[in-house]
């Protein structure tokens, strides 16, 4: 009998996400050391959507550890996935993988599955990582989720990269309204607002936050 594959997005918590998470908390506190602000704002029910600028393949971390107590289902690209290992591995952890040149119905239906279940689900919107820390370049799929999920949307801000032994602050802001937009229906021309509202979000974390560096 064939082995049966394992979901990303489940009813159950993962122990290798769990055993991980204790394993990052240390090394966010000491030698990749990050602050984390104005957390409260995600003490609140699930569903919703994280959203955050993205400079580090590490930067989920970070973001997980922001949510106290619960588990997030994360996107990631399907190159991270280089064999069967990997696959598993991330998908143990709660990584919908995604193709991201292409319309990827199967990732969609997954995001929507989380939704469905009252996941948190954490995306990037440039779809892979940009070294600006103003976001700008975005791709479509994050406005239609976004729209579809009808949740809230919290943005997240890394005022800088990643590094060993420099302390980097992650920012949460308050929601990204939408319900406006969700009055006019969901269409190619709602999901391009929706993606100018949150370039907008990101300017003004710029300005209040400071320059990415």
């Amino acid at each position: 009998m064939a082995k049966k594959q394992v979901e990303a997005v489940r009813e159950e918590n993962s122990i290798l996400y769990s055993i991980g998470r204790g394993m990052t908390q240390v090394v966010c506190h000491t030698v990749m050391p990050v602050s984390i602000h104005h957390r409260e704002r995600l003490d609140r029910e699930a569903p919703f959507l994280m959203i955050a600028n993205h400079q580090h393949a590490l930067d989920p971390i970070p973001m997980a550890m922001a949510v106290r107590g619960r588990q997030v289902v994360f996107l990631g690209k399907k190159e991270l996935a280089k064999n069967k290992l990997l696959r598993n591995l991330l998908t143990r952890v709660h990584c919908i993988l995604v193709d991201r040149h292409h319309t990827d119905m199967e990732a969609m239906r997954a995001c929507m599955k989380a939704i469905k279940m009252k996941k948190i689900l954490l995306i990037f919107p440039e779809g892979t990582r940009h070294h600006e820390g103003q976001m700008e370049q975005i791709e479509n799929g994050t406005a239609l989720i976004a729209l579809r999920s009808r949740c809230p949307i919290i943005p997240m801000y890394f005022d800088r990269k990643l590094r060993l032994f420099r302390r980097t602050h992650l920012y949460v802001g308050e929601p990204i309204p939408c319900d406006d937009l969700l009055e006019a229906g969901i269409n190619t021309e709602t999901c391009e607002k929706m993606n100018e509202r949150f370039r907008e979000t990101y300017r003004e974390m710029v300005r209040e936050y400071g320059h990415f560096e």
